[in-house]
C-alpha cells in the first residue's frame, strides 16, 4: 500500500524525552541537516514546531501544535515499525492517533503481525494504522554517528549534502585525545 501525501515534513526533536543522544549536534544542527536534505525538493520540508517548543519533544504536543497551526490539514505521522511497537507507552497514545494517522514501514525484527496485535488495544488503532511497503533501508541515526565518529564514509547513507554538512561542521567527531605525558600546572599566584 502507498502512502499517499501531497507533501512530507521532516520533524527535529527538540529534546528527546526518554533518551539522551551520545554526541548530540544539537537543535540548530538536526534543523540544518533536514533543510539541506530536501533543498530543492518542494514535495518536502522541514517543520521547526519541534524544536521551538520548550520542554520534551512528545509526539502528541507535536501533533496538537501542527493541527493548531494548519487545522484544515490532514495529518499522517510516518514511523518505523520499532517505533510504532512502542506506540502505547507513549504520551496520551490514543490521542496520537486522534490526531494524525499513523503509516508504519517495517523495520528490521519487528513484524507486522507483532505490531498490529500491540496496537489492538487502542482506539482508532484498526483504523488509524497503516501500513505501507517500501525498500528495506536499515539506516539508523546512531549509525551513522558512529560512522561519522570514526571518520567513515556516510555516502549512500545520508544525502551528499547532509554528508557534506556533517564533514564540513566536524559533527559527532570525538574530541581530540591529550597526548599521552601531558602535565598540567597550577601556579599560586605568587
Amino acid at each position: 500500500m502507498a502512502v499517499e501525501l501531497d507533501r512530507v515534513l521532516l520533524v527535529p526533536v527538540g529534546i528527546a524525552p526518554h533518551k539522551a543522544v551520545e554526541a548530540d549536534a544539537g537543535a540548530a544542527h538536526r534543523v540544518a541537516m533536514c533543510e539541506v536534505a530536501v533543498a530543492g525538493d518542494e514535495r518536502l520540508g522541514v517543520s521547526r514546531a519541534d524544536v521551538e517548543r520548550d520542554g520534551p519533544s512528545y509526539t502528541v504536543d507535536l501533533l496538537r501544535a501542527l493541527r493548531d497551526a494548519e487545522p484544515d490539514d490532514e495529518l499522517t505521522f510516518i514511523v518505523g515499525g520499532d517505533m510504532a511497537h512502542s506506540l502505547p507507552t507513549w504520551r496520551e497514545p490514543e490521542t496520537v492517533l486522534e490526531l494524525a494517522e499513523l503509516a508504519v514501514a517495517e523495520r528490521e525484527g519487528v513484524r507486522r503481525a507483532d505490531i498490529s496485535g500491540r496496537l489492538a488495544r487502542l482506539a482508532g488503532a484498526a483504523e488509524r494504522v497503516r501500513f505501507f511497503d517500501m525498500p528495506r533501508v536499515d539506516v539508523s541515526s546512531s549509525l551513522i554517528r558512529r560512522r561519522a565518529a570514526a571518520g567513515l564514509p556516510l555516502r549512500y547513507l545520508v544525502p551528499d549534502a547532509v554528508a557534506a554538512y556533517i564533514e564540513r561542521e566536524a559533527l559527532y567527531r570525538a574530541p581530540a585525545p591529550r597526548p599521552s605525558g601531558a602535565r598540567l600546572s597550577f601556579g599560586d599566584g605568587g
